[in-house]
């Protein structure tokens, strides 16, 4: 017998909205190139253009500063690079830091040389050291160029929040430049480039309900800019060429439209359910790890650890049971290894973790759902110490 699955892995990719396909499917009958001056060419620009304005909407931006990608991680690539241009002038970033809990997209380094890039340890609780980060910036030489920190608002994995606009603090008191990776933040907390005053800011489409396959990169102001990533024909002001994808773009403008109506009031339902969830969680196991909840987490995730069951086999476990959740990052080809956040945070290299993220059309039901399975299959794990 057939029954109903639940999906509980939004922070791999939330569903599509129904605003976004219905956007995408009228954006079918758009012919004409965004690039071109005729009518056809100039409807396909009114409708990129519009995008542009719903997407820097969600987060306080100006729409000239956004600028269009295929993905969050081609924003970091684009973004995080030694070779900026302040107007006509170059300008050389020196060195480039990054929190130990990054996405690898950013935590690779972009376009820096391996030797170029300090990875900055985070605490037990998963927060950036602050005081970490500024022993490196005041030992940081200005002669190779200014410093650059990467560091994500929201973690992708545990959900914690991370002191964005503290670190903004200490980076501009050494004169360095900020990239906040907001992808996991966008559509589950409110955003303001100017408050939390991040340089740049990266988002992606499919995290907050729209497709696949587009992402953006958004600027505090015009002025300083990175050195293109993609060259050619000049599309998004020469920041990034290539024929826009506008079924994708406007897609994506429709999501982030979706993702700031309500905002409180939605994520504060799904903080119920998934304070719920993880009441049930602890009652069905006493012993579990939920990381993360004594610091401020975004409402919609629960990462845990459960002693005696490995991360691979509880995925595999709750799937046959209907229920979709992740052992953390979904964008490594789909490997389910050592989770690097866990090891940051100072937890045996061993151990691993299930992430459940929930979303704006989870229902009690589900959550019931993922209660039950939780039962059944902590209720046959072997004991804690056994092999598996």
């Amino acid at each position: 017998m057939a029954f109903a699955r639940v999906y509980m892995d939004w922070n791999a990719t939330a569903p599509l909205s129904d605003a976004a396909r219905r956007a995408m499917l009228d954006a079918l009958a758009l012919s004409g190139n965004a690039s071109s001056v005729h009518s056809e060419g100039r409807a396909a620009r009114a409708a990129v253009e519009k995008a542009r304005r719903q997407v820097a909407a969600l987060v306080g931006a100006e729409p000239a500063s956004v600028i269009f990608t295929s993905g969050a991680t081609e924003a970091a690539n684009q973004v995080l690079t030694p070779d900026f241009r302040m107007g006509r002038s170059l300008l050389s970033i020196g060195r480039l830091y990054v929190s130990a809990i990054e996405h690898p997209a950013v935590r690779e380094g972009g376009r820096f040389p391996a030797e170029r890039v300090t990875e900055l340890p985070v605490t037990r609780a998963g927060v950036l050291d602050l005081e970490s980060l500024e022993a490196a910036l005041e030992s940081h030489e200005l002669a190779s160029g200014i410093a650059m920190v990467a560091l994500m608002l929201v973690n992708n994995e545990t959900g914690i929040v991370q002191p964005v606009a503290e670190a903004a603090r200490l980076v501009h008191q050494h004169g360095g430049l900020l990239v906040v990776d907001a992808v996991q933040a966008a559509g589950r907390m409110p955003i303001d480039i100017a408050a939390i005053d991040a340089d740049f800011i990266i988002l992606s489409s499919h995290k907050i309900g729209g497709p696949k396959g587009v992402g953006a990169l958004i600027a505090r102001g015009e002025a300083l800019m990175p050195s293109p990533l993609i060259r050619g024909g000049g599309q998004e002001k020469g920041h990034r060429s290539g024929t826009e994808n506008i079924h994708g773009i406007i897609g994506f403008g429709a999501a982030a439209e979706v993702a700031l109506e309500g905002l409180v009031e939605h994520q504060a339902h799904v903080s119920e359910l998934r304070d719920q969830l993880e009441v049930g969680v602890l009652k069905a196991a006493p012993d579990v790890i939920i990381h993360g909840r004594d610091v401020e987490r975004v409402g919609n995730t629960c990462f845990f650890t459960l002693p005696g069951l490995k991360s691979e086999t509880g995925q595999i476990a709750f799937d046959l049971e209907g229920i979709a959740l992740s052992a953390g990052s979904a964008c490594s080809s789909g490997k389910v290894g050592q989770s690097h956040v866990l090891t940051a945070m100072g937890f045996d290299p061993e151990v691993g973790g299930l992430r459940i993220s929930i979303g704006r059309t989870t229902t009690q039901e589900d959550v019931s759902a993922a209660i039950a399975a939780f039962k059944k299959i902590f209720g046959r794990r072997l004991p804690p110490g056994e092999a598996a």
